[in-house]
């Protein structure tokens, strides 16, 4: 559970599909004690909802009897978004199990005019959302207690794999997740190193919530961070290249910010990037269609010169069977 809000939905939900439920489950549900339960009842007869108590040993709250609810009014682009959001969790491995993510897609359709109702089973069912490889159970069970963890403060502990091998165990203030590229990644402060890191998720092997509390940074952005530690992560390589274009011809999605920094100099823009491959290196900047001047390193051109070799090789062999 998230919030207060998330908590009365689910309160919500459980009376409507039960004819009764106790304070004692609604607390193991909503993992509160019992006060906090019965407060969340008084919530929703405040609001109106007919919650009624019934009393004795076996006692607990229903609905009032032929009580139903309104329908959800959802505009067009609403239920795109939930369904295209649900779709995108399903694929990324967030659900837990298949069924969850059908179950509340099934949910989304029955509220639903039926005009409204097939234009959504058409966004399910004809859109591919292009997000890698969804995540392992592992990694799914981590993005939730790591969540948790970042949202309410609290320390974790955790046993780490580097990707030499080496296992060490280190006290995280998680301060966010980040999923980029088809991975997940962990923001924060590591104890172990006295400084911020960035965690790949799927090197976690245990990790363990505390009730020990740590302080965000303000305004801190998990995102922005994490890319510019991919960036500045050292390589047997640093290539800089001269493009010669301006910011308004060149296609920055072409060029990933995890991958090079991009600063405008005299003559174009310097292309500056950490790289084990060259021939990557070589590809890329083909890719790229512009004119370029190479800075460094000089193997560089030794790996432009192959590349272009083979692809005259290519050429030749495909004029040769014509």
């Amino acid at each position: 559970m998230y919030s207060p809000v998330t908590r009365l939905l689910t309160v919500l939900d459980l009376l409507q599909s039960r004819p009764s439920i106790t304070a004692a489950q609604l607390a193991e549900r909503l993992e509160v004690n019992g006060r906090s339960a019965r407060r969340y009842i008084a919530m929703l007869q405040d609001l109106g909802v007919p919650v009624e108590a019934e009393r004795g040993r076996y006692g607990g709250y229903r609905l009032r009897p032929g009580y139903k609810l309104p329908p959800l009014m959802w505009t067009e682009e609403e239920a795109l978004a939930v369904t295209l959001g649900l779709r995108a969790a399903q694929q990324l491995g967030l659900a837990r199990t298949l069924p969850t993510v059908e179950s509340a897609l099934a949910k989304v359709e029955r509220v639903l005019p039926t005009a409204l109702r097939e234009r959504v089973q058409a966004v399910q069912e004809m859109v591919v959302l292009d997000v890698g490889e969804a995540a392992s159970s592992a990694q799914t069970e981590h993005v939730a207690l790591l969540s948790m963890a970042a949202y309410r403060s609290l320390r974790t502990t955790m046993l780490y794999q580097a990707k030499a091998g080496e296992q060490t165990e280190r006290l995280f203030d998680c301060y966010g997740l980040v999923y980029h590229e088809g991975s997940w990644y962990a923001v924060g402060y590591c104890h172990l190193r006295q400084s911020l890191r960035v965690f790949r998720l799927d090197r976690m092997q245990q990790v363990q919530l505390l009730e020990e509390r740590f302080t965000r940074p303000p305004h801190f952005d998990c995102l922005t961070y994490a890319v510019q530690s991919f960036l500045m992560m050292p390589s047997r390589w640093l290539v800089e290249v001269v493009l010669e274009t301006t910011p308004d011809q060149l296609d920055r999605r072409a060029v990933p910010p995890t991958f090079a920094s991009l600063e405008e100099v005299e003559g174009g823009l310097l292309l500056r990037a950490y790289d084990d491959d060259l021939e990557h290196v070589a590809r890329f900047l083909v890719h790229l269609g512009c004119p370029f001047r190479v800075v460094q390193p000089p193997e560089l051109l030794d790996a432009l010169q192959q590349l272009a070799e083979a692809l005259m090789r290519s050429v030749e062999q495909a004029r040769a069977k014509d």
